[in-house]
């Protein structure tokens, strides 16, 4: 039955945490299904403080056999780095 139903990706905000995380996949028919089946098993200790679900077919990304290639304009432009900047302390979560 799960190759009926589309793949999620589920990331989850812990209480801690600033950003989502993405912490597994599952099969849903729907989002709303999605949220609930998220919810029910991937915060099972009461660890999550925000759920998204996405669906797999939704995100598009890189070839990590095309890593020299995606990332080496980056490279060559040293000043995006945050090595050049200094952070005030009481700037938090840096």
């Amino acid at each position: 039955m799960k190759d009926i139903f589309p793949i999620w990706e589920v990331f989850i905000r812990s209480r801690n945490g600033l950003a989502h995380k993405h912490v597994g996949s599952l099969h849903a028919a729907d989002a709303t299904l999605a949220l609930q089946a998220a919810r029910d098993i991937y915060t099972r200790r009461g660890e999550g403080l925000s759920i998204w679900v996405v669906p797999s077919s939704a995100i598009t990304a890189s070839d990590p056999a095309d890593k020299d290639m995606m990332f080496e304009p980056t490279a060559s432009k040293i000043y995006r780095h945050p090595t050049f900047y200094e952070v005030p302390d009481e700037v938090g979560h840096m």
